[in-house]
């Protein structure tokens, strides 16, 4: 076994829940960044409408090269993490067969599952599990089977500043999500219309970002702003307020659901580091008049 122990720093275990709990519709996935002992200094959040190899060698490339800077220390990619909502935090055997693959391109890779939207059959309350696992090669066969791996959360008074940014980033990912898959919906309706369903077909369908996954909205093909513009004039007014209003319910959600805790969460930490400055600087006076009666 590659890694023995894997300790997540408490700021990017924040950003890990957040994203785990913003939705309960999908699996949401990220990378941890850290150094080579598997300590994960932070967390990254990925969109789900980007690309495999861009997500995986791009985007965290240029975060742990700043990453690196700021700590001073090398950091890289040691882990991925996704969210299991309503679910076992279990992997599945797809979990086991893609964090294998990982491993093959670096054995000391590790996966975190984070298991939300869960309730406790005793108390009635809701839960959040994780754990992390790694693959290996079963005994009998060819194929894999998880161990799991030790995870310690390490307690930070304070939130890294790559943290916080990831933080920040999370409702404009989900944004921009929903503005794509709202855009995409057009785009599909157009295809319909291009494949021989007609007009009529296009008005009797309501079909919204909120009917379909955004895995299955990643599969229509992109069409220019005339396309689209084309598109919008086919659908019926009613069509057009039922689409918009489930884009704007969506919206809504995530602001009360993700936006609006965060920036709670965010003033108190300013009135907590207030609280902190005033109760230091009373302390600098004291140790000033001390040092001044000494003399």
């Amino acid at each position: 076994m590659a890694v023995n122990a894997v300790h997540l720093e408490s700021d990017a275990f924040l950003v890990c829940m957040n994203h785990a709990l913003s939705t309960e519709k999908e699996e949401v996935m990220g990378l941890c960044i850290g150094e080579f002992r598997c300590i994960a200094c932070d967390a990254f959040c990925l969109s789900t409408n980007m690309s495999s190899i861009f997500t995986l060698y791009i985007i965290p490339l240029n975060t742990c090269h700043r990453l690196a800077e700021m700590t001073g220390r090398p950091m890289r990619v040691v882990g991925w993490y996704h969210s299991h909502p309503h679910i076992t935090v279990w992997p599945s055997h797809v979990d086991v067969r893609t964090q294998a693959m990982y491993q093959m391109m670096d054995q000391g890779f590790v996966g975190l599952i984070f298991s939300c939207f869960i309730e406790d059959k005793n108390t009635k309350t809701g839960r959040v599990l994780y754990t992390c696992f790694q693959s290996v090669q079963a005994q009998k066969g060819s194929e894999y089977e998880r161990i799991e791996i030790p995870v310690h959360v390490v307690p930070h008074e304070t939130i890294g500043k790559v943290c916080l940014e990831s933080a920040v980033e999370l409702p404009k990912i989900l944004c921009q999500e929903e503005q794509d898959a709202y855009r995409r919906i057009h785009r599909y309706i157009m295809t319909l219309s291009e494949m021989g369903k007609g007009v009529q077909g296009l008005k009797s369908l309501k079909t919204t970002a909120l009917e379909l996954s955004v895995s299955q909205i990643c599969l229509f093909y992109s069409a220019n702003v005339s396309t689209l513009e084309l598109c919008l004039a086919h659908l019926d007014p009613i069509t057009k307020i039922h689409n918009g209003s489930v884009f704007t319910k969506n919206l809504c959600s995530q602001m009360s659901a993700i936006s609006g805790p965060l920036l709670q969460w965010l003033e108190d930490k300013v009135e907590q580091n207030k609280q902190n400055i005033a109760e230091l600087q009373l302390e600098k006076e004291r140790l000033i008049l001390e040092l001044t009666d000494l003399d």
